[in-house]
């Protein structure tokens, strides 16, 4: 093997073991779990809850249902045929699956150049200011976990169509969200968790 061959896969497999915590936490139906294995979690979620407003298990429950708490989720591809790939379903990317251009709108209007999906920090930052948003125009509690998801999904001038109605699926999706959120209330009001 010669040595510049060597070279390159010494530096494809550090590339590849490299970009940061990527992989879900073990146990995502346990709030207390997550946050415990994953301090930077509860930073995240404790910042955007004061900034914001948005209760931690809120939060929580909806980038579980966005990325299962994966940092670069990405929408499946598309195929023609079945088997041509014709590109990704959206632009949804990272733990609070933001599109491109509602990403851009967030970054232009928060002033956060650097700011990445795939950070926690950030993705939590975005989700809070989104659903500011929604509870400025649609009404919606921030509290509301199920209404909040709605209004996530649709986007706010959908969720003002009742667009969801039409969507047996969606409206199944945002009630587990909801149950979710709950369980998480509950759990993270009984966790030993280090400085809150």
């Amino acid at each position: 093997m010669s040595k510049h061959l060597r070279a390159m896969i010494i530096v494809l497999l550090v590339a590849s073991c490299g970009g940061g915590q990527q992989s879900a936490p073990r146990d995502l139906d346990n709030a207390c779990t997550i946050l415990k294995e994953r301090p930077e979690y509860l930073r995240a979620f404790r910042a955007t809850e004061r900034k914001w407003g948005v209760p931690i298990h809120v939060q929580m429950a909806t980038i579980h249902q966005e990325s299962k708490f994966v940092a670069d989720a990405r929408t499946p591809f598309k195929y023609v045929l079945g088997v041509i790939p014709m590109g990704r379903q959206s632009s949804a990317f990272g733990y609070s699956q933001a599109l491109d251009a509602t990403w851009d709108e967030y970054v232009n209007s928060e002033g956060r150049r650097r700011a990445k999906r795939d950070e926690i920090r950030d993705a939590s930052d975005f989700m809070g200011w989104y659903m500011n948003q929604t509870r400025d125009r649609n009404g919606i509690s921030l509290h509301d976990a199920r209404n909040q998801y709605l209004a996530y999904h649709e986007g706010h001038t959908g969720f003002a169509r009742q667009s969801y109605n039409s969507k047996a699926w969606l409206v199944g999706v945002a009630g587990k969200v909801d149950a979710r959120a709950k369980v998480y209330e509950r759990q993270i009001a009984g966790c030993r968790l280090s400085r809150w």
